[in-house]
């Protein structure tokens, strides 16, 4: 390849990833074009892109972009294909993995696409740890329940003790009533 093509092919690169802080790196050999094509569809109906990359042009686009990957990741041996366009890591594997082991496409991709890993916020991560990772909203969740627990905490400790007052407030308000009416007639 002439020095001008890399060129291209690189300036291209930068310009697809410039944004994408998360991918998942694949492994694809000798899938069919049945099997490219029905992962295409499927992916790119979750809005999930695929891109088969040359492996020495994307480690120098990625360290260019700021994602640390390092030179001797096993990211680089052999076809790699990078998928980004979820909203998350989490999500991005999760598509890949339910895609992977559809019952009815198992036979097609098997031991034909095989994830490498994933990129997460530009960092390298296992594929099993971006699988477990929370997603977008479930990270929003967890954030908001951990902001609100200590005051629904400071809540239940106010709410507690005027409780108890209220409930012997109350109890003394009705004896003070059983009690009334009977030293009323004795009174007469």
């Amino acid at each position: 390849m002439s020095k001008v093509i890399k060129q291209m092919e690189m300036a291209s690169l930068k310009n697809t990833f410039k944004d994408v802080r998360d991918l998942a790196v694949l492994s694809v050999k000798k899938l069919t074009c049945k099997g490219e094509e029905s992962l295409r569809t499927s992916m790119r109906k979750k809005k999930i892109r695929l891109k088969m990359v040359k492996n020495s042009l994307a480690r120098k686009v990625l360290h260019d972009l700021g994602l640390n990957v390092s030179d001797d990741s096993k990211y680089w041996q052999g076809p790699t294909v990078f998928a980004w366009g979820a909203g998350s890591v989490a999500e991005l594997t999760q598509a890949i993995e339910t895609e992977l082991k559809q019952v009815k496409l198992a036979a097609l991709y098997k031991e034909k696409v095989v994830p490498k890993g994933a990129i997460a916020d530009g960092q390298e991560v296992a594929w099993d740890v971006a699988l477990k990772m929370p997603t977008r909203l479930e990270a929003i969740g967890r954030v908001i329940g951990q902001a609100l627990a200590p005051a629904s905490r400071i809540a239940g400790q106010l709410r507690g003790p005027a409780s108890k007052v209220a409930g012997q407030i109350k109890t003394i308000s009705e004896k003070k009533e059983e009690v009334a009416p009977a030293e009323a007639p004795a009174a007469s």
